[in-house]
């Protein structure tokens, strides 16, 4: 397995050290941020970011596996689990009661249990387990048919996995062994036993390097299984790639799946949609409902796929992350079929594809359905809009002809007017004249004021125009 280490050392994984080193010395090397100053005076001051997004490469590195080997994985959901509370969980293993969650800053941690090796990293969903120990037999009987005694041989207690905080999601048990892998040498025969009558599909990976078998069937403890033949000679670095892949794609296509059961209940309240939709289209067709209530409830049928899409989007993108991985890691497996035998791949493309294909089928219904209803919705406003812009134009006409009338009123008023202005102002010339006739003017009131009623009225006419004059001009 794993290099000796005494009982409860742990340690990060050092981002400036590439995997195959970190596994094959202990040593902590100096970090760049270590670097004398006088060595980094030819760089520009760094990026506050640049170390971490430059190390992000080494945040998980590749386990050495050395076989034969037995791995026992297991990925749970980390919704609502804080590091605070996995610290807790690890700090029950034998040795490791100095760890603290500050040792879980980071994304990955590796610690020694004696001979064997537990790994803890956290993803953005899911955090793993891997717990990495020598195979409990010898070649010659290496796959026990009994789940306890394969348990029994664990290096952490069985109940230390029961209480992992989490709800599981994928939980593998790997065997890993040296054999041949010629299909000459039948060594499906050699895998065959850990998995009684049951059918399973098996792929030649690396060009024929080694063989993967597995049923991708859950027994009664919870565990699927898993067999790597490999060839003798086999590094250890290359068979932790082969673990890596493995156990990655089975998490990666159960993480895809949990996409399938919100499609599936989307499903009625999509249909309902759709016909109320089409409800209400055909309504405004007719014109058989006020504009009112068309966008009332067209409204409410957009506030509920908003929703729905607010609530899951996020679901429905990280299935179509998720399966782009997992047809990474199968090409990563470069598999060769084995004779009379389904592949790996094979097998995810037959099963995985209709599950993955209602997911997107379902995100783009969704993402459909918003928009014919932000269509509809713009066609309804068009047509309210014109509505309203044939009540401005009636509302303009009446106004128009009020205008009218208040223009007509105001000459029949300002006529009126010049006779009233014109009245009083011959009143004061009537009493003008009798007042000078008192002074001994010889003047004739009666006559004076009768015969200055057209000058008065032509004067009064004429500021009464020179006023409208002005206020034209003034606006």
């Amino acid at each position: 397995m794993i290099a000796d280490q005494p009982p409860g050392r742990h340690e990060r994984a050092p981002y400036w050290m590439p995997a195959t080193e970190l596994a094959m010395s202990d040593a902590t090397p100096a970090s760049p941020a270590a670097i004398a100053p006088a060595e980094r005076l030819a760089l520009p001051s760094d990026d506050p970011q640049r170390e971490s997004l430059h190390n992000e490469i080494h945040a998980r590195p590749t386990a050495r596996i050395r076989v034969p080997a037995l791995v026992v994985y297991v990925a749970v959901l980390n919704a609502g689990v804080s590091r605070e509370q996995e610290a807790v969980h690890l700090r029950r293993l034998p040795g490791q009661g100095q760890l603290d969650a500050a040792d879980l800053t980071g994304n990955f941690l590796r610690l020694r249990l004696g001979r064997a090796t537990l790994r803890w990293e956290r993803h953005a969903e899911f955090t793993r387990y891997t717990l990495l120990q020598a195979l409990p037999a010898q070649p010659a009987e290496m796959l026990p048919s009994s789940e306890l005694e394969l348990m029994a041989s664990l290096a952490v207690d069985p109940e230390w996995l029961r209480g992992i905080p989490g709800r599981t999601i994928a939980a593998v048990k790997l065997v890993m062994f040296n054999g041949l892998v010629d299909p000459a040498a039948r060594p499906l025969g050699q895998a065959q036993p850990w998995f009684g009558e049951r059918t399973v599909v098996a792929s030649l990976m690396g060009q024929g390097h080694s063989l993967a078998v597995s049923d991708f069937r859950l027994r009664h403890t919870g565990f699927e299984r898993m067999v790597v033949i490999a060839p003798p000679g086999t590094t250890d670095t290359r068979a932790g790639r082969i673990a890596a892949r493995l156990l990655e794609l089975e998490t990666y296509r159960m993480m895809a799946l949990r996409g399938l059961p919100v499609a599936k209940a989307l499903q009625p309240m999509l249909s309902e949609t759709e016909q109320a939709l089409a409800d209400i289209t055909a309504a405004m067709e007719r014109h058989e409902r006020s504009d009112q209530e068309l966008l009332d409830a067209l409204a409410a049928q957009a506030a509920r796929v908003e929703r729905a899409t607010a609530q899951h989007g996020y679901r429905f993108s990280a299935t179509t992350a998720y399966h782009e991985l997992v047809h990474a890691r199968i090409a990563e497996l470069r598999e060769a079929p084995l004779p009379g035998t389904q592949t790996i791949g094979e097998f995810m493309q037959r099963r995985l594809a209709p599950a993955i294909a209602t997911v997107a089928s379902t995100a783009e219904r969704l993402a459909s359905l918003s928009q014919r209803i932000e269509r509809a919705g713009a066609l309804l406003r068009t047509r309210v809009d014109i509505a309203r812009e044939a009540q401005n134009l009636q509302l303009l006409a009446k106004l128009t002809r009020g205008q009218e009338l208040q223009l007509r009123l105001q000459s029949t008023v300002e006529g009126l007017s010049i006779a009233a202005i014109s009245y009083y102002v011959v009143s004061l010339v009537l009493y003008a004249a009798k007042a000078l006739q008192k002074v001994g003017l010889p003047l004739h009131p009666e006559l004076t004021a009768g015969l200055s009623v057209p000058l008065v009225l032509w004067g009064v006419w004429k500021l009464t125009r020179r006023v409208h004059e002005r206020l034209r001009l003034h606006d």
